[in-house]
């Protein structure tokens, strides 16, 4: 009788898991990640002429502006990551985003709505304008921050959580069904975006801000609706430990055992380590580290289990392996920060693009603010061209799995991303001077007779360039670090990215003091075409060139890579998997 209730009840079990994760949640999952997407995406690239115009901020400010809100919502995915993997889980933390994006699109949403809630327009007789209020500041930054909270409970969680509903222990077609999932995620994000940078765009343009701010937040409503109502069939991972923990208390042991000495050069039997691990000694990179899982006396350091007694003062050489994998690659993520910086300039290719004829056609213009897909485009087209025809070729022709070293295509996309910099001077070296001639220097809104399209190539060469860089960074993370660091390989580059934002801010406020001094019209002026945007840009080429000499002593110093082949080798569907989360990360930095 008892068997056949515990038979019973096994089968209920079986049951009601099956009803959870597969398939059927993969509609919600993805239409969450892909509204999140259209609506935060859809609020920046037009953000440049809201500010200016509608809070009669100057170009400085407003680079500062959003050059914070870039660094917060590249740098708070991080955050959550360690709070979903520490605290709250997955399903949780992406719930909480949602709530808050909704919260600071609706706020945003507000200040185009209540007219009280931005100063009064310039006065155009007296050229007078007035700064917007404490109250109007605290609103407006409130809604950034909110939404900068929602990008990073939903953006690190997002696809984990979604490979969680079909990782089945013993399935043999998990890998593939996997695979399946992130092929509908990743072209869905893609399509996101282009419809972020296209269609809302265009309606901001065509109706105003009440309407094209109003459906960013009616389509993070329908995200967040969608999200919840299919609650029930999740698969709701438990949290775990964190890494981060982990480097803490290697940090903390290592300070803790600082007067001890260590024992000769791969001396077995004095580490701590995992049963059944292959590392029982650690390496003699960053030697001092190895103080921190040296046993001192097993009777004390040691539970009868083999666990230690004190994690803060004894940890695993898996553990201090680890905290040094993350040093060791510091330096050369250092040296790939000036790109993030590139793609971070948005303010003023927007105030180019916005003075300059937009007609694609006759009777058709395309928005200023939609520009920035020429960056998506040729990023997806030449990943494209790259992966299905030209890597084969290199495989065959270098005999390397990666075709090009990843330290090569990371240096390429610097190169590249130079490049732009320095084609981006030269186009805006010719639009002043055809403004100027035109009459337009004391006009700033004024439309040249230039075709916009001459932005097109300094935007293309940044895509190439970020396709190469980004991903290689991504790909070298994943291939330098252990298996339990994929999380961390992926937020690095989010991590540049923020790290870039906040230098954007910074260099403009630097460059915009020391160019205005003795009365002289600052580089970085509103009016562009009395400024220098073109010193700027040249500016950046110099800062670009002598960081690239920092990257090539960073890759000398690094040495040969280390598990290159060997991961390479774990399985195409791993492989394809790291690509394809790579190509993700780039269009969510876009």
């Amino acid at each position: 009788m008892d068997m056949e209730i515990s038979l019973e009840s096994n089968e209920l079990n079986q049951q009601s898991s099956s009803k959870q994760g597969g398939f059927k949640t993969m509609p919600f999952i993805i239409a969450n990640e892909a509204f999140e997407k259209v609506a935060s995406y859809g609020l920046t690239p037009n953000m440049t002429r809201y500010l200016m115009g509608g809070y009669n901020m100057d170009v400085a400010t407003v680079t500062t502006i959003l050059a914070f809100f870039g660094a917060g919502t590249n740098f708070l995915p991080v955050a959550g990551a360690f709070v979903s993997d520490s605290f709250l889980g997955r399903f949780l933390t992406i719930l909480l985003g949602c709530i808050a994006s909704l919260l600071g699109m609706t706020l945003m949403w507000l200040t185009a709505m209540i007219p009280q809630a931005k100063p009064p327009a310039c006065d155009p007789l007296s050229k007078s304008c007035k700064s917007p209020s404490s109250a109007q500041l605290f609103l407006l930054y409130g809604s950034f921050v909110l939404m900068s909270i929602g990008a990073g409970g939903i953006r690190p969680c997002s696809l984990a959580f979604g490979a969680d509903q079909f990782d089945k222990e013993g399935d043999p077609e998990n890998k593939s069904v996997i695979q399946t999932f992130f092929n509908w995620y990743y072209a869905s994000s893609s399509i996101a975006v282009l419809i972020s940078f296209t269609v809302i765009v265009y309606i901001q343009d065509q109706l105003g801000w009440k309407v094209g701010f109003g459906v960013p937040a009616m389509f993070m409503f329908l995200s967040t609706l969608l999200f919840v109502l299919a609650s029930s069939y999740y698969v709701k991972a438990k949290p775990n430990k964190s890494l981060f923990s982990g480097f803490a208390q290697v940090t903390v042991a290592t300070f803790r055992n600082r007067h001890i000495d260590l024992p000769p050069k791969l001396h077995e039997g004095v580490y701590h380590h995992l049963a059944g691990s292959n590392k029982v000694v650690p390496t003699e990179l960053l030697r001092f580290l190895n103080k921190a899982c040296v046993i001192q006396n097993k009777e004390q350091d040691l539970n009868t289990d083999g666990t230690a007694t004190n994690p803060w003062s004894l940890c695993t050489v898996e553990q201090v392996e680890e905290l040094k994998a993350l040093l060791k690659v510091i330096p050369l993520w250092s040296a790939n920060i000036t790109i993030a910086i590139n793609l971070n300039q948005q303010t003023f290719p927007y105030l180019q693009v916005s003075s300059m004829d937009r007609h694609l056609i006759s009777g058709f213009k395309i928005p200023a603010g939609s520009f920035a897909m020429f960056v998506i485009i040729s990023l997806v087209i030449w990943i494209t061209i790259y992966d299905r025809l030209i890597l084969p070729q290199l495989v065959k022709l270098t005999g390397k799995p990666y075709g090009i070293g990843l330290k090569q295509r990371m240096g390429i996309g610097l190169v590249l991303s130079c490049m732009a910099m320095a084609v981006s001077a030269i186009v805006e070296s010719v639009r002043r001077r055809n403004a100027i001639k035109q009459g337009f220097a004391d006009n700033p809104s004024g439309v040249l007779d230039m075709s916009a399209m001459w932005l097109v190539p300094q935007l293309c060469i940044g895509g190439v360039a970020e396709a190469f860089n980004a991903i290689g960074q991504t790909e070298f993370y994943y291939s330098q670090f252990p298996k339990s660091m994929s999380s961390i390989a992926a937020c690095l580059f989010g991590l540049g990215m923020a790290v870039g934002s906040l230098l954007v801010g910074l260099i403009v406020n630097v460059v915009d003091d020391v160019t205005k001094r003795g009365g002289k019209e600052s580089w970085v002026s509103s009016n562009l075409n009395k400024g220098h945007y073109d010193y700027y840009y040249w500016f950046l080429v110099v800062l670009n060139i002598i960081n690239f000499f920092y990257f090539l002593v960073c890759c000398w110093a690094y040495g040969p890579l280390e598990n290159e082949r060997t991961r390479r080798r774990q399985g195409d569907a791993d492989e394809g998997r790291r690509q394809k989360a790579s190509l993700g990360i780039e269009m969510e930095k876009l």
